[in-house]
């Protein structure tokens, strides 16, 4: 049996697992993969792991289950002059602490782009992974400032697993901004900017049926469905959006 079978085996039964534990929602499974994509990132228990922005904590759940190293999860900051990132902020730590035995290994800390902020420490973690928020970044215009923080806190030969919403190409800077869709272009080339080397792409989170141009960009598709009721069905038909799946690496030196 293949190392990559063994890994999406140990993860189906993880996963199971973890749904009887923690009602962990697996209706998200068919359009994220997660199972894939964690294996294509090279993740393995052992490893020091930061997840940046874990929002509601749908892949925490799955990264805690998973990893037996340190998660460090790189949430909003408690500080912030927004009432939605504070609010996030603390209903995240109050999931995390609902269940010490499920997120025993994870460790709070503090992502803030607005103000060039990840706390966790300088060639601390063996991977770093981040779904769905780099066209977040872009309203601050730090988006580059980004790559080079999770270049600094991942270890020498630390792995960078990013997966976001896909743009066509040649998509104008403004659109991907009110849009939520990024290039893959100008996301390799941010990584590359800070320092990383693309080892490979993958389609596995790739959906054909989207074409990445709607009345109220991403969020028209699910889970957001920003548009309510009208053409409820052809946007849940057509599934949530498609996204580049992408492995970089931090030089060894």
């Amino acid at each position: 049996m293949s190392n990559g079978l063994c890994l999406v085996l140990t993860l189906c039964i993880s996963f199971a697992a973890l749904t009887a534990q923690a009602e962990r929602d697996a209706s998200r499974d068919q359009f994220r993969h997660p199972a894939e994509t964690i294996e294509f990132f090279g993740l393995t228990p052992e490893m020091d792991v930061v997840e940046i922005t874990p929002g509601g904590g749908w892949y925490t759940e799955i990264l805690a289950d998973y990893v037996t190293g340190t998660l460090f999860a790189a949430h909003f900051n408690p500080e912030s002059k927004g009432d939605y990132y504070r609010n996030s902020r603390k209903r995240f730590e109050k999931k995390i602490a609902a269940n010490p035995v499920l997120y025993g290994n994870v460790e709070l800390h503090t992502f803030d782009i607005s103000v060039n902020l990840l706390t966790t420490p300088a060639n601390s973690a063996d991977a770093l992974v981040t779904f769905r928020n780099v066209h977040n970044w872009l309203r601050s215009n730090n988006e580059a400032a980004a790559f080079e923080l999770f270049y600094k806190t991942l270890k020498p030969g630390g792995v960078l697993g990013v997966v976001e919403h896909r743009a066509v190409p040649g998509t104008a800077r403004e659109t991907m901004l009110s849009s939520g869709y990024m290039t893959q272009d100008y996301v390799i080339e941010l990584a590359e900017r800070a320092g990383f080397v693309l080892e490979a792409s993958a389609e596995i989170n790739a959906n054909p049926k989207d074409s990445a141009d709607h009345p109220k960009g991403v969020w028209t598709l699910p889970p957001n469905l920003r548009l309510g009721a009208q053409d409820r069905d052809k946007y849940l038909a057509i599934g949530e959006s498609d996204r580049m799946t992408l492995r970089f690496r931090k030089s060894k030196e």
